[in-house]
């Protein structure tokens, strides 16, 4: 069986996608410790809160170099929320932050308007063309729960592999070779959520 390690950096909603996981009945291991980042079939990055803080914790517990050894080593990497956001090279959410630059692009807020009030929160549609292996069984037009303030925008837009439409398009899926994120909650988006989760695991 494919062990996954999800990796535990302090983030508020990681129980939660732990039990997700756990409810699919994968092998899956949560841990801070670097040294076992490295076992893993496949990585989870979960996250919730500020790009800025969540990345000091990261590198405070030694986490980002075995990151990118995993990811060099070609193990898969799925982020999810604000751990999509942590892929990416830069953040501009209370200033300026560096990410861990392992897709190019960068994250910036949304414009706040009369008809899209910030953050983004609640029920949104998935648009793609339903070949990405993440996406399988999953139709276009499906929804997934959001609770965001920010979003990212990769320099190559074919590593968009999902958007959503919020006042303008936005990548809601990312994927870079093993890389993958999230910008939605799977764990609160009911059955598709979980189908995206299994096609992860089983990919």
């Amino acid at each position: 069986m494919t062990h996954i390690v999800m990796i535990d950096y302090g983030a508020g909603n990681i129980r939660s996608a732990f039990k997700a996981f756990e409810h699919l009945g994968a092998d899956i291991e949560l841990t801070s410790d670097p040294r076992r980042v490295l076992k893993g079939d496949k990585l989870v990055l979960p996250g919730v809160g500020a790009f800025g803080a969540g990345m000091a914790e990261l590198r405070r517990r030694d986490l980002e170099d075995p990151i990118h050894e995993a990811v060099g080593r070609g193990i898969p990497l799925l982020g999810i929320c604000v751990g999509m956001q942590y892929l990416f090279e830069t953040s501009d959410e209370m200033g300026q932050h560096t990410g861990l630059g392992l897709i190019p692009g960068r994250v910036t807020r949304f414009e706040p308007s009369p008809d899209h009030k910030v953050p983004h929160m609640g029920w949104n549609q998935l648009h793609h063309d339903q070949t990405h292996p993440l996406l399988k069984g999953v139709d276009n037009g499906a929804y997934c729960y959001f609770v965001h303030s920010y979003y990212c925008i990769p320099t190559q837009p074919e590593d968009t592999v999902a958007t959503a439409d919020y006042g303008r398009d936005f990548c809601a899926i990312v994927g870079r070779g093993n890389i993958f994120g999230l910008q939605f909650h799977p764990e609160k988006s009911h059955t598709i959520g979980l189908r995206i989760l299994q096609n992860f695991i089983e990919s």
